[in-house]
């Protein structure tokens, strides 16, 4: 009640009113009344007192309010009255002035009654649902009120009312209609409100996403100027981030949608310097965000390249690059285009490759890599935009061989052209300027030219640096470290010492060239056995990183310099654990961190500038090793050296063996297709026997068949030449046609014999077929001894498997342990290498009497590959001879159609000389009882 009498202040005494009594009879009026008018005078009235009696009102008619909201809504402006009412009693615009004391408390205590009153009205899920609805009145003073009730419920209590909206029945789809509203005010109203309500929540977003949310907000941008519109375009960009951001999903929806390319148009900047007013700038600014948005670092691979060749194919890197060339560009603008290209270029060898041909307009035409160079050695320069071009180079080198050996290249002494300005001159220009800042960015602008490149690292040494006239030029590498040895400022010396172990790891010559100066040594033990203040720790700990790099890429080819003498240097000077305390400086620093989080390098200011992305990455795999390294003792590694080369060996027999097994599994797939096939034609020989044997047995038939004909025609042909005897007549032809009767019996004779030829054919045929799949079975036989014989081998390389991982725990365990533990477990290594070796040959034993039995498999199958080809000619020559059958018996057929028309003919004359003849059924039952008797003599 304090702030009540706060906020309601003193009231003279007297009958009149207090302000909570009149709103309790207002809401009595609002409770009781049945006239309309009544209550929408009610309502109206605690809509101009709920600005400055919130508490009353929300306490006491938030309950009415609801149930006007429920039963009145056929009336608009009551439930406008009522809309606005509630809105008033939850949201903080309280304009009345108050003192500068009084005024952060106040606001605290509004806030918090903001608070209450939400959860008080968000409590009862039905009544975000009965506002939902009613946003679909399309009346102004329904619409509008409720929009920015719901604007207001969200702010004050995002979470649990954005889970009342997704749950509702198309709640994101009414407040997605909003959009489509013809006021704008509505309209804007409806973009605050859907920030509002997607900050945050993956669901939600992808629901608006697939509301058609992109093409809306696009065709808004369109509408209202792109770069050029108001705050609308701002309210848009910034809807827009909210969906994508962090959002795999709808990345990929408005990827595939086409609406990158729609992105084009917004960077079409004009050459003339006028029209860029600060809301310009603040639009562009969220343009670009939402390009590096689709292409951000944290976002997948994939999604990552896919966006980087759409942008690409559509020009939109064009444009940027152009922004980029273009004059009259705000910094602010101009640095965030660099870290959006950066970006797009990050990775993707087709963008690095068209950047790399971008030209200044200038004369002569420069490469826009060299420009910006000249940018970040130049300490007259923005400190953002500076750190914005380190980010640009490092993206352009990411993952692009061809560009560190084009970068490298123009270092060498060969490719130097006094004419012209190169990338390489001014990062040595850079690298040794007064401005530590340049220092810094050249050193790990050239370390990204090295990065997983090792080719790189030795071309490097080649670089010759002149330092004065009449001086001999010295190497790069012996400049920097000279540069290194004068104690410069600390941010000189971490990006040289960041170069440096950048550019000897994984390089034992490039090891050795440092090594080789005994100055080097010195400087690094002097440095780290040194107590010196905050400053110089991390120096100190780049500085042990540097000297144990020196001690694990050592290949011992300098004898003052080995891995042994080099620790025993540290241990005499530093100490192990000293050592290993110092080089732990380096991930403790607060800027390590910060440069681990993310790619880009940024800073509160130039001093803070210290680390490198990848460095850290670097750091982080070496210094476990380093601390081994320096830990291990002479005989340690002298016999992990030897269970190295015992691993080696091990590996090379391994690989033999595979060698081994990818042969016979070669083996046994061509057996097994071997088998397949021989199975398939063995089976289509059984089908082309069982239907020769069928048509044999038809052409049997139709032999006896024909056999029975000629019978029939021969004994018709004997009685009719009786007749023609008796009577004188056609005795030439008879004879004639007995002799030709003759011929045709001797005939089917041979046809019966070469009938049983054909089949003792067949029969032998069917022995060899018999044979055939007996090999076949053999070679199923062999075939099952292969797989037998191949499992043996896959438990073999099974058991070795195990035999390695045991070499590797053992490796470990001599690592760790003393020299008592690693004498029996490599004699029990040894014994298990030699049963190992045995049983190795006994398995090549295995596979020697393995390839005997294949060699015989396959003279097996030649040979049944040669019965084959037998029977395909015997089957061939059958058929010749079947069809040659087939024409005789047709011949056959066609002589005894002549002879029955001659036999027609002659009883023809016969009746008309008038003799006697039988009908043809008496004599076809004659001639078929005296089919027994003899022939006719003449």
């Amino acid at each position: 009640m304090n702030f009540l009498r706060g906020v309601m202040g003193g009231q003279p005494a007297g009958p009149q009113q207090s302000g909570a009594e009149t709103i309790q009879k207002l809401c009595d009026r609002v409770a009781s009344s049945t006239l309309l008018e009544d209550r929408r005078d009610a309502v109206r009235a605690l809509k101009s007192l709920s600005k400055k009696y919130r508490l009353e009102v929300g306490t006491q008619a938030m309950g009415h309010l609801i149930h006007v909201l429920q039963t009145d809504s056929s009336d608009s402006e009551i439930i406008g009255y009522a809309l606005d009412t509630l809105y008033n009693v939850i949201s903080n615009d309280e304009e009345e002035e108050q003192d500068e004391s009084e005024e952060e408390n106040s606001q605290k205590e509004a806030e918090d009654l903001g608070s209450q009153l939400t959860d008080a009205l968000i409590n009862e899920q039905e009544n975000i649902t009965l506002i939902l609805r009613l946003l679909e009145e399309f009346d102004f003073h329904v619409r509008w009120p409720g929009v920015k009730l719901i604007t207001a419920l969200l702010k004050k209590r995002c979470g649990p009312v954005q889970g009342i909206i997704l749950v509702s029945p198309m709640g994101v789809s009414r407040l997605m209609d909003l959009l489509a509203d013809s006021r704008e005010i509505i309209r804007n109203d409806a973009l605050l409100l859907l920030q509002q309500l997607t900050k945050g929540n993956a669901a939600i977003q992808k629901i608006v996403a697939f509301e058609n949310a992109f093409e809306r907000l696009l065709d808004i941008i369109s509408e209202e100027g792109s770069s050029d519109g108001g705050i609308v375009v701002e309210d848009c960009l910034l809807l827009l981030l909210s969906l994508l951001k962090n959002n795999s999903s709808n990345q990929n929806f408005y990827k595939e949608g086409s609406y990158v390319q729609r992105m084009k148009p917004w960077f079409e900047v004009r050459d003339d310097n006028s029209g860029w007013s600060a809301q310009k700038v603040t639009n562009l600014h969220r343009m670009l965000q939402l390009v590096r948005v689709m292409v951000s670092p944290v976002n997948s691979p994939g999604a990552i390249s896919s966006c980087q060749k759409a942008m690409h194919h559509c020009g939109l890197l064009q444009q940027l690059c152009a922004i980029l060339m273009a004059t009259g560009v705000p910094a602010d603008i101009l640095t965030e285009t660099i870290n959006t290209v950066s970006e797009v270029i990050r990775g993707s060898q087709d963008n690095q490759d068209y950047f790399a041909s971008v030209n200044a307009p200038s004369n002569p035409p420069r490469p826009a890599i060299v420009v910006l160079l000249m940018s970040m050695v130049n300490e007259r320069q923005p400190f953002v935009l500076r750190c914005a071009v380190l980010y640009c180079f490092q993206s352009f080198l990411y993952r692009n061989h061809k560009g560190q050996e084009e970068v490298v290249s123009t270092l060498l002494p060969s490719t130097i052209e006094a004419s012209s300005i190169t990338a390489g001159q001014l990062l040595c220009g850079g690298l040794f300027s007064s401005d530590s800042l340049s220092n810094w960015c050249a050193a790990v602008a050239l370390s990204h030219a090295l990065l997983d490149n090792p080719a790189q690292k030795e071309q490097l040494l080649r670089v010759q640096l002149a330092t004065s006239a009449g001086t001999p030029p010295i190497s790069l590498l012996q400049q920097c470290t000279n540069i290194l040895s004068q104690g410069s400022k600390v941010q000189t010396r971490v990006g040289l010492l960041i170069l440096l172990c950048s550019w000897i790891s994984s390089c034992p010559i490039a090891v050795t060239h440092f090594l080789h100066n005994h100055q080097n040594v010195s400087y690094l033990t002097g440095q780290i056995s040194e107590n010196q203040g905050e400053d110089e720790r991390l120096v100190q700990g780049l500085c042990a990183l540097l000297l144990g790099i020196c001690i694990c890429y050592n290949d011992n080819s300098l004898e003052n310099h080995t891995k042994e003498k080099l620790k025993q240097l540290i241990e005499k000077r530093i100490g192990k654990e000293n050592f290993v305390e110092k080089l732990s400086f380096i991930s403790k620093q607060e800027q390590y961190s910060r440069a681990a989080h993310q790619p880009q390098p940024t800073g509160p200011t130039p001093e803070h500038m210290l680390f490198d992305h990848q460095f850290t990455k670097l750091v982080k795999e070496l210094e476990g090793v380093v601390t081994k390294s320096v830990y291990k003792s002479s005989e340690e590694e002298r016999k992990e050296e030897e269970v190295k080369k015992t691993l080696e060996q091990h590996d090379s027999i391994m690989t033999q063996y595979k060698e081994l097994i990818r042969e016979q599994d070669a083996q046994i797939n061509e057996l097994k297709e071997q088998v397949v096939s021989l199975s398939s034609q063995s089976e289509q020989m059984k089908r082309t026997v069982a239907q020769q044997v069928l048509q044999i047995q038809q052409h049997r038939d139709q032999h006896s068949i024909l056999k029975l004909k000629l019978e029939k025609g021969s004994q018709q042909a004997g009685g009719q030449g009786e007749e023609a005897q008796m009577n004188g007549l056609q005795r030439e032809e008879l004879s004639r046609l007995r002799e030709e009767l003759q011929e045709l019996r001797g005939r089917s004779a041979r046809l019966e014999a070469e009938l049983a030829d054909r089949n003792a054919i067949i029969t032998s045929l069917n022995s060899e077929r018999a044979q055939t799949v007996n090999g076949l079975e053999n070679n199923a036989e062999t075939l099952k001894e292969l797989e037998a014989l191949r499992s043996r081998v896959a438990s073999q390389s099974t058991q070795i498997s195990q035999l390695q991982a045991e070499k590797q725990d053992l490796l470990k365990t001599a690592a760790q342990s003393a020299k008592e533990a690693v004498d029996p477990a490599a004699s029990d290594l040894q014994s298990l290498l030699t049963a190992q070796t045995q049983e190795s040959q006994r398995l090549k034993e295995e596979v020697r009497r393995l390839a005997e039995s294949g060699a015989g498999a396959e003279r097996q199958l030649a040979s049944a590959n040669s019965s084959v080809a037998v029977l395909e000619a015997e089957r061939a020559r059958l058929q010749e001879e079947l069809a040659e059958s087939r024409k005789e018996q047709d011949d056959l057929l066609m002589l005894l159609a002549d002879q029955d028309q001659k036999i027609t003919t002659l009883r023809s004359r016969l009746k008309a000389l008038g003799e006697p003849i039988e009908d043809e059924d008496d004599l076809d039952s004659q001639d078929q009882g005296d089919d027994d008797d003899d022939e006719p003599d003449d």
